[in-house]
């Protein structure tokens, strides 16, 4: 990413740990990463600007308060056609339900794409709010997140807890 693509970052406190996230100088979200290391920062340096982040913090705080299932944000991650298609899916992935990464690639009309499929979310610069936490192994189990299979894992149940069975009271 180039440095004048960013304009500002800002940290953000949040109940699964702290997050660091980036604007561009249109506003628009590019990155957003649970426990950012000192070389994260290091490598996207650029100007702290918190209050910037408002939006951003204040949306994080309504899906912490259970709120909030979806993010309303300008996003402008960076990637190729394929990666930004993927990202595209993630986002359609409802609240508290996952998919595998073979349903994801069939999905995406790339059968047997999982493995690329998998590549694709591994480079999501922007957690959570680009879902890739509800992405599971074929056989449900928990697979690489860049925060960890840990916060993988709390962020998966924080939903699961907060959202309905499907089929519950339906018609």
């Amino acid at each position: 990413m180039p440095p004048h693509s960013r304009i500002c970052h800002g940290l953000i406190d949040t109940r699964f740990g702290p997050v660091a996230a980036w604007l561009n100088r249109d506003g628009a979200l590019i990155r957003l990463i649970f426990h950012p290391r000192l070389e994260q920062m290091a490598e996207h340096a650029c100007r702290r600007d918190d209050e910037a982040l408002a939006e951003v913090a204040r949306q994080l705080a309504e899906y912490e308060s259970g709120a909030r299932r979806d993010f309303d944000l300008p996003l402008a991650p960076q990637g190729t056609p394929f990666q930004q298609q993927v990202w595209a899916a993630l986002r359609r992935i409802p609240y508290g339900r996952t998919v595998s990464y073979g349903e994801l690639a069939k999905a995406l009309g790339h059968p047997d794409g999982a493995r690329a499929i998998g590549r694709a979310n591994a480079t999501n610069p922007i957690a959570l709010i680009v879902p890739c936490h509800r992405v599971l192994g074929a056989d449900g189990s928990l697979t690489g997140y860049a925060g960890g299979l840990p916060l993988k894992a709390a962020l998966l149940r924080f939903e699961l807890e907060r959202s309905e069975p499907p089929g519950l009271f339906s018609a």
